[in-house]
């Protein structure tokens, strides 16, 4: 039997899959034997996978079956699958994920980074933190981490519209952080300097500097504009990059509110295919004469290069500016300014710690459902603030937060009459957010009618895609 036909014979063997990884976990486990931690198992899995690869290859013969079982094999592709994350398991097979090698201890805690990628908008790390984390101030099972990328500080920080994803494994746990490249220009790489303050309240200072990289992207030029003048937007759609396991899309909304947002709920192609997109980076933001113009970049499921078409499913969501009251009065109505809704104070009582306004809301739909006042419930736990009148313009509009002693930012909620939208909320003003020297005199009630109003689906729009060259 020649070699060709030996090939073919061993191709109709059927592979154990079970019985390949019960081996490659075996090997792991052994290797793992005298407390080895999570990142020498990813590195022992690989090397375990290659050298079940070598024998194949020595071999000469390459069964398709088996190598499809090998891509899967080694331990980087699982942790993304422990993780969700079904992109970096599509880049771990592509060979596209970076594996690190940097760890630091602080106060006897220790942190490992073993993986990082960049693929279109989307950044991962991954890591593994000791358990000697579970001498801090959380509760057993928890870790959250304090950081800053790139030397900023606080919350004033580009990137901290990250996902932090923990798992718990043998002497520690395994973290993953996702986030979205803020920045308007992708670079092929880059370095992003990372630092932790503190891991469940330890303080340390751990710094890494952690490489990304990607293959270069294909731009897909559009530059469609789709108006709505009825509701007074517009959408320009600019271009679609693709990575090896994302795409992207780059567009800019045009409002004649501010606050007002459109965004994309999916896109189909001329083909049938749903892409769903993920959350959004907002790249600029500027005031001009037709109105307020922002600049989005949104992550989204990766474009087939066969399409001629995408179909765009826009939904606008509204803003309101809050309006408010000074609680020198104890009944007042507030009304919406864009919207026929409003609120009836009926009254306003301190007793003692506590604050209780007694109010209606008025304009909402009548009957409603069981469900959606639930909805309004909660909502109403923190759309009322008492704020001090004399910080209520320290109020940061990037970052709305009452100032710290000068606010009250939720409340207690409780419906007295379905019929007629009558509830109560109660104020702690004695509680982790408060009011330093509280007078009702001084005091601004605060309301929000934004979340009471339905966002509205937009007509689909299609787009014809240039031809690829």
């Amino acid at each position: 039997m020649d070699n060709k036909e030996m090939k073919a014979a061993i191709e109709q063997i059927p592979v154990p899959k079970e019985k390949v990884f019960e081996a490659i976990e075996k090997g792991l486990t052994k290797a793992s034997q005298g407390g080895h931690s999570k990142k020498k198992k990813v590195l022992a899995g690989s090397a375990t996978a290659a050298a079940l690869l070598g024998i194949t290859l020595a071999s000469g013969f390459i069964n398709p079956t088996m190598n499809k079982v090998l891509a899967n094999a080694p331990l980087i592709g699982a942790l993304f699958q422990e993780f969700d994350d079904s992109t970096g398991v599509n880049l771990a097979n592509q060979d596209a994920v970076t594996v690190l090698n940097q760890s630091q201890t602080k106060n006897g805690v220790t942190v490992k980074l073993t993986s990082s990628y960049f693929d279109g908008n989307i950044i991962s790390i991954t890591g593994f933190v000791d358990e000697d984390v579970e001498k801090g101030h959380n509760e057993k099972g928890e870790v959250s981490f304090d950081l800053n990328f790139e030397g900023n500080k606080g919350d004033h920080d580009p990137w901290l519209g990250i996902s932090h994803d923990i798992r718990k494994v043998k002497n520690g746990y395994n973290f993953q952080w996702k986030t979205e490249y803020p920045y308007e220009k992708i670079p092929d790489q880059f370095t992003l300097p990372v630092t932790i303050h503190s891991i469940n309240g330890i303080k340390g200072e751990w710094n890494f500097d952690i490489p990304f990289q990607q293959d270069k992207n294909t731009t897909l030029a559009i530059e469609q504009e789709q108006a709505y003048p009825d509701d007074g937007v517009k959408i320009k759609l600019e271009k679609i990059l693709t990575a090896k396991a994302s795409s992207t899309l780059t567009y800019e909304i045009v409002e004649k509110y501010k606050g007002d947002d459109i965004y994309i709920d999916k896109a189909v192609d001329d083909k049938g295919k749903v892409y769903r997109f993920d959350n959004g980076t907002d790249l600029s933001e500027s005031t001009q004469k037709d109105g307020f113009h922002s600049t989005v970049r949104r992550a989204m499921t990766i474009v087939d290069k066969d399409i001629s078409s995408l179909t765009f499913y826009p939904t606008l969501s509204f803003a309101d500016p809050k309006v408010h009251q000074l609680l020198d009065k104890k009944t007042f109505t507030l009304n919406s300014k864009r919207f026929d809704l409003g609120v009836q104070v009926n009254d306003v009582t301190q007793k003692g710690e506590e604050l209780v306004i007694d109010y209606q809301l008025t304009g909402l739909p009548k009957n409603l459902s069981q469900r959606k006042l639930e909805t309004i419930n909660q909502n109403l736990e923190y759309l009322i603030w008492l704020v001090d009148k004399d910080y209520l313009a320290k109020i940061d509009p990037e970052n709305p937060w009452p100032p710290k002693n000068h606010g009250v930012p939720f409340n207690k909620v409780k419906l007295i009459d379905k019929a007629t939208a009558h509830f109560q909320s109660t104020f702690d003003l004695n509680g982790q957010e408060r009011i330093e020297n509280f007078k009702l005199g001084n005091t601004m009630f605060l309301f929000d009618f934004s979340s009471f109003v339905a966002s509205k689906e937009l007509k689909p729009f299609t787009v014809e895609l240039p031809k690829k060259e």
